[in-house]
């Protein structure tokens, strides 16, 4: 049967690709304790596509910075299970995870450090980002 069907699973901590077919991947994020909103110290962008995420289990808050050449502001999704969002190309994004969160991801296998720029984020948007979490989660 092992033609007709492949079957993927993981259960660690982190971001872990599991298939890559033709133009795209399906991947999966977990809790990882860099992802905590305290340890939290940049965001990405995808210059070449977009990126789609969906809530299976737990909480996760998708951070999504507005601005080009920096992030000018930090605006959240306290995401829903089993709803889509699609992060556009070129919005900075990082993410905040329970710790029994499953976020699954789609998005275009050649996605590479190589076309995803990473920006640092300011003492005060760190602190925003521990800030907006705790107000979400009635921490």
């Amino acid at each position: 049967m092992s033609n007709l069907v492949e079957i993927s699973e993981y259960t660690g901590i982190g971001y872990r690709p599991l298939i890559d077919y033709g133009a795209w991947r399906v991947a999966i994020l977990r809790y990882h304790p860099e992802l905590e909103p305290d340890a939290i110290h940049a965001m990405q962008r995808h210059d070449e596509t977009d990126e789609v995420f969906v809530l299976l289990e737990g909480r996760c808050i998708l951070f999504l910075g507005e601005g080009d050449g920096q992030v000018e502001a930090i605006h959240t999704e306290d995401m829903q299970p089993l709803k889509l969002y699609n992060v556009k190309r070129g919005v900075w994004h990082t993410h905040t995870l329970s710790a029994d969160a499953t976020v699954l991801i789609v998005e275009n296998v050649d996605t590479s450090d190589a076309n995803s720029p990473v920006i640092m984020l300011t003492p005060e948007q760190q602190a925003e980002l521990v800030r907006l979490t705790h107000q979400l989660w009635n921490e």
